[in-house]
């Protein structure tokens, strides 16, 4: 931390050292900016901790029993395999220590000075970082959103997505509260680590926002993998009993589990942030308000990643903050593109998606055409694994361009990148169509997708 007076200016003071305010601040210093990055809980933010990262890790590990039970239709007799919950946890904790550690000496060698504190905005140039004022040509928020826990009778005994990563005791019943992503991403990793899952959702149908026919689908497949997934239901109540946590469910029923995961959304991370000492507003949705410089309604401040509403997206937030610091710091004049932006949820199985939704399609009234594939995986022709793939084309049928591609199946992410740059690119059906596909692979539907649906 700077000592003297004379070093508490900057040109720029980044508040949250997340994926966001890690790049802004290693551009900027690059362009010449003196940058000072203020962090009160870890460096890498949400998807280096408590998200993505980490997230993964656990996705891999939950893969390998369902992959031990494949092994028998290919020969392999694999016997007496356990799990040891520690080894995972720990494991996954060390290779993020690996990674804080990276993030700082990217932020040292970039010329960036990092201070350990949590900052507060007390005026449109102005920080304070316990006891210490700093004064900045322009400030920017990057400190990402937080959990939502609803309130309800019984609610401080369920964790959020922030606590489950480092649980003491493996949880042999879960409770999942949600149908976002999140919540079913972690109903799938906990499901094929050993745990009993009910995962419950207050709508029809979970992932909203989603294709249709993927949600329709990924419900099928998820429920096929043991999760028992519960529609149009809530909880009620929480309770502490001998043997665990009671819920008591909006329909009446009670069930027990020994861990209750609340994964119903997340809200921007502005509280204590001093934002009312400033004229930033918030939007409708609660999101910091920013113009597409990403400045706030305080002409010093700016703003970009989850706290802004949006694609709440680690590549986004990067991608933000690289316009951000070459238009501010580098005499450039960049605008965020937020066209076809790909995305995957790392469920079981997985959903890979880019481009537009059927029903958003519609919605725009777009004449379109609609290509869609169902089979079953050429690896479980062996397995005996009762699981199917989803691919769906959805394309302009005025200018013949794929506007949406979607996926639910192995790989999909993997498989899906790809696809984004073609489409990116203006790929039209006709160039799938031309497409020699790489065989036997599931990729190659892709290109195979011959007759719409009727």
């Amino acid at each position: 931390m700077p000592e003297s007076r004379k070093d508490t200016s900057c040109d720029l003071f980044v508040i949250g050292a997340g994926s966001g305010g890690v790049r802004a601040s290693r551009v900027a210093a690059s362009l010449g900016a003196k940058v000072f990055v203020a962090e009160d809980l870890y460096l890498g933010g949400t998807c280096v901790n408590v998200g993505c990262v980490p997230k993964k890790l656990y996705v891999y590990g939950s893969e390998f029993g369902k992959a031990f039970q494949d092994a028998a239709g290919f020969g392999w007799r694999v016997t007496d395999a356990t799990f040891d919950w520690p080894t995972l946890r720990d494991n996954k904790s060390r290779e993020i220590s690996r990674l804080n550690s990276i993030y700082e000496r990217l932020l040292d060698g970039s010329g960036a000075t990092v201070i350990d504190g949590r900052a507060r905005v007390v005026g449109p140039h102005t920080v304070d970082v316990d006891g210490v004022e700093y004064q900045a040509e322009r400030i920017l928020l990057a400190t990402g959103s937080w959990p939502t826990k609803p309130a309800f009778s019984g609610s401080e005994l369920a964790i959020t997505s922030n606590e489950i990563f480092d649980l003491e005791t493996f949880p042999t019943r879960l409770l999942v509260i949600g149908g976002g992503y999140i919540a079913t991403e972690f109903a799938g990793i906990f499901n094929g680590l050993g745990s009993q899952v009910t995962q419950l959702y207050r709508g029809e149908l979970f992932m909203r926002g989603f294709d249709g026919d993927v949600r329709r689908f990924a419900a099928q497949e998820i429920q096929k993998t043991g999760v028992d997934l519960r529609f149009n239901l809530n909880v009620a109540s929480l309770q502490r009993v001998s043997d665990g946590i009671e819920a008591t469910l909006t329909d009446g029923t009670v069930l027990t589990a020994d861990t209750v995961l609340c994964a119903t959304g997340r809200h921007p991370n502005i509280d204590g942030l001093g934002l009312e000492s400033t004229q930033v507003a918030l939007n409708a949705q609660g999101y910091v308000r920013v113009n597409r410089d990403f400045q706030t309604d305080e002409p010093s401040i700016f703003a970009l990643g989850d706290m802004t509403g949006g694609p709440q997206l680690t590549p986004v937030a990067i991608t933000q903050a690289m316009v951000f610091a070459h238009t501010q710091f580098g005499n450039e004049s960049r605008v965020m593109d937020y066209d076809v932006i790909p995305t995957a949820v790392f469920c079981q199985p997985n959903i890979g998606t880019v481009g537009l939704t059927e029903e958003a399609a519609a919605e725009q009234g777009l004449s379109i055409s609609v290509f869609r594939s169902e089979f079953r995986p050429m690896k479980h022709t062996l397995s005996g694994r009762d699981e199917r793939t989803l691919m769906k084309l959805i394309v302009d049928t005025a200018s013949d361009r794929v506007i949406g591609l979607h996926m639910v199946g192995p790989d999909a992410g993997e498989i899906c990148q790809g696809m984004a740059v073609a489409m990116k690119a203006g790929a039209t059906k006709a160039h799938f169509d031309s497409t020699i596909g790489i065989h036997p692979t599931a990729a190659e539907e892709f290109v195979t997708m011959r007759t719409p649906d009727a």
